[in-house]
């Protein structure tokens, strides 16, 4: 199987419940055997994709096994005041940032004297602020190094310098306005100066807003500020999920009986781990296509607009490299008829050849 590379990393300052989240998705890891190119770290955690298709299309293949897709969370070094200028751990917080490819936000909403919040009061605005103004500084830094660097090529007028030069200075206005890289238009001809740098603020981001069930939250003390809030979050294309990660952390030790109990009497609103790994999931646009038969039914873990080939090679570089075409149905199709043989017999299965796109969804079956 092709390594899975894609991880989102929890930030987060201190306090705001980054580890016990961290822990609580650890509670859900996959066994590495069935992903034997997993780097699996202390500070890595590969989880499974909540996926009712996976169940269902286990129970109609009848198969002896079931296996996940997964997305990779990695715990970052948690942030401090002044980590642009290596304040902390700062340094080290930032390069690991650089590696992921995108940011789950713990942000805090609930109230508690007994632990302490670094900003004296629970403000997830003034959170979100301090986080974003690290990333943006120390993007900034990034830019103006770049830009000191093509000086020589500049005065030389070589024509690549000179265009990397314009997009930079465009790049360290909008940051030193304090607009991050994601918000930012760029034509295609832009676009490989910035991908090279790694900037921090390039990457997607979703919000993790840490509550305590039966405590007091500042969802629930102050709802017309945090709905207004969470509207500002959406406007610029962001995505939050509600979650207590304590609850969640102490879950994973209860039958799943007891933890159905617990989930109905949940206030509405509250999305949890389940919703929190398929918003992550979906938030470093990845997609799922499954195999399935009596032996195995796994779910495969794919970026979005892979070719079938492409795809093919989740499985074996095989599937890539000898791929003839490949047989596909849409699972929901294949649930709703009930076999393989209602399906072809319905017109359902598609033969697809090498420039097909996989779908979301898609079971298909390799032929090379």
């Amino acid at each position: 199987m092709a390594p899975m590379s894609l991880k989102a990393g929890i930030v987060g300052l201190p306090n705001v419940g980054k580890s016990t989240l961290f822990n609580a998705l650890t509670g859900r890891s996959v066994p590495a055997e069935n992903y034997p190119f997993t780097t699996i770290d202390p500070s890595v955690g590969t989880i499974s994709v909540p996926d009712e298709r996976l169940i269902k299309l286990t129970e109609l293949s009848r198969s002896k096994k079931t296996v996940p897709a997964i997305v990779s969370f990695v715990d970052i070094a948690g942030l401090v005041q002044g980590a642009h200028k290596g304040e902390g751990l700062g340094n080290q917080f930032l390069s690991h940032i650089r590696e992921v490819d995108a940011i789950i936000e713990v942000v805090r909403l609930f109230y508690d004297d007994k632990i302490i919040h670094v900003g004296g009061k629970v403000s997830p605005v003034e959170d979100i602020g301090v986080i974003e103004l690290e990333l943006t500084l120390a993007d900034l830094g990034t830019v103006e190094r770049r830009l000191g660097a093509l000086t020589g090529d500049v005065k030389k007028g070589i024509p690549l310098a000179l265009l990397e030069t314009k997009v930079l200075s465009s790049l360290k206005e909008a940051l030193e306005r304090g607009k991050r890289v994601s918000s930012l238009q760029l034509d295609k001809k832009e676009e490989p100066f910035v991908k090279n740098l790694s900037l921090l603020t390039a990457k997607p981001v979703l919000y993790a807003f840490n509550i305590k069930i039966g405590g007091r939250n500042m969802n629930e003390t102050e709802p017309e500020k945090f709905q207004e809030f969470c509207d500002g979050i959406q406007s610029r294309g962001d995505r939050y999920v509600i979650v207590d990660a304590g609850l969640e952390f102490g879950m994973e030790s209860l039958s799943k009986e007891e933890q159905s109990e617990i989930r109905a009497g949940l206030p509405s609103g509250y999305g949890g781990l389940d919703a929190l790994i398929k918003e992550s999931y979906a938030l470093l646009d990845l997609i799922t296509f499954f195999t399935t038969g009596e032996d195995e039914t796994r779910g495969w873990t794919i970026s979005r607009g892979e070719s079938a080939p492409e795809a093919g090679a989740a499985i074996h570089t095989d599937f890539r490299d000898t791929f003839i075409r490949a047989e596909v149905v849409a699972a929901s199709d294949l649930l709703t008829l009930g076999s393989m043989a209602k399906a072809r017999e319905d017109g359902r299965v598609r033969t697809e050849g090498k420039e097909y796109i996989v779908k979301d969804g898609d079971v298909i079956e390799f032929k090379i």
